[in-house]
């Protein structure tokens, strides 16, 4: 099983947070004009996790942070993110996720 996701999961003030990264990312700085993007371990975490952890997290989650073309695709291919609420930083792909609930 292949773990290309990085992620790290806390709670704060009442919500789940999930940041989540293609692995190869982690520690590397994305810049494009004005955005700047730091893939750091202390907010991405250093957990490698499958595909299925990852999934299974943004379903407990209540905000998430995603980085990198693996995690984005795959929140978007399981309906958590809309493709076009995806921006890109020197052509990596971002998305967060928040989660309304009622």
């Amino acid at each position: 099983m292949s773990e290309r996701i990085t992620m790290k999961m806390v709670h704060t003030q009442g919500e789940i947070v999930l940041a989540a990264a293609d692995s190869e990312l982690i520690n590397r700085d994305i810049r494009e004009g004005k955005l700047h993007l730091s893939v750091s371990p202390a907010f991405y975490g250093d957990t490698n996790v499958s595909d299925a952890t990852f999934l299974s997290s943004m379903g407990l989650c209540t905000i998430a942070n995603l980085v990198g073309k693996h995690v984005v695709d795959l929140a978007v291919r399981n309906d958590f993110v809309d493709r076009e609420n995806i921006i890109y930083i020197d052509r990596v792909p971002h998305a967060q996720f928040a989660k309304i609930i009622e």
